[in-house]
């Protein structure tokens, strides 16, 4: 009987400090900054049954994608949600690296895997120089083309 009233006495003062923690904000907090950990958390898990050999290689392909997207999620949380102009090609990656990951991992390296993560690294390449260039590049080309144009200026006529 003492210990059920023990045992009862910390589950009421555990409800206690949860019901006083969630009403000073603090559980609000914690998961307004930390939410992505639970999109993290699945990617990593996936990848830690595939190596303990308990699911096909085939799991690696969410794991993977589910890890580059809790990366992106978790500096745009911290950082500033504006920056997801300049980081949406990172989810084009998560499924290259996924599908990336299935190629390398599986016994017979599907080739089709290795082809479509090629593909889409190279979309991720050029939808990144794309941002890249349409944010602060366009300094960049105004710089190239005055120089450009100053070299052809003080040239000689038979070079252009």
């Amino acid at each position: 009987m003492i210990r059920n009233q023990y045992s009862a006495g910390i589950v009421i003062l555990l409800a206690g400090i949860f019901i006083l923690l969630g009403r000073l904000g603090v559980f609000s907090f914690i998961g307004s900054v930390f939410w992505p950990l639970f999109v993290l958390i699945p990617g990593v898990l996936l990848h830690v049954l595939y190596f303990g050999r308990l699911i096909p290689a085939a799991a690696l392909v969410p794991g993977g994608m589910l890890s580059v997207y809790a990366l992106v999620f978790l500096f745009s949380n911290w950082f500033g949600w504006g920056y997801m102009k300049f980081l949406w090609p990172f989810f084009i990656l998560g499924l290259a690296v996924g599908l990336y990951e299935y190629y390398m991992f599986d016994s017979s390296h599907p080739k089709s895997a290795y082809s479509i993560a090629l593909i889409l690294g190279i979309v991720w390449a050029a939808c990144m120089a794309f941002v890249l260039l349409w944010s602060w590049g366009i300094y960049l080309i105004a710089i190239v083309l005055v120089a450009v144009g100053g070299w052809m200026m003080m040239s000689k006529r038979v070079r252009w």
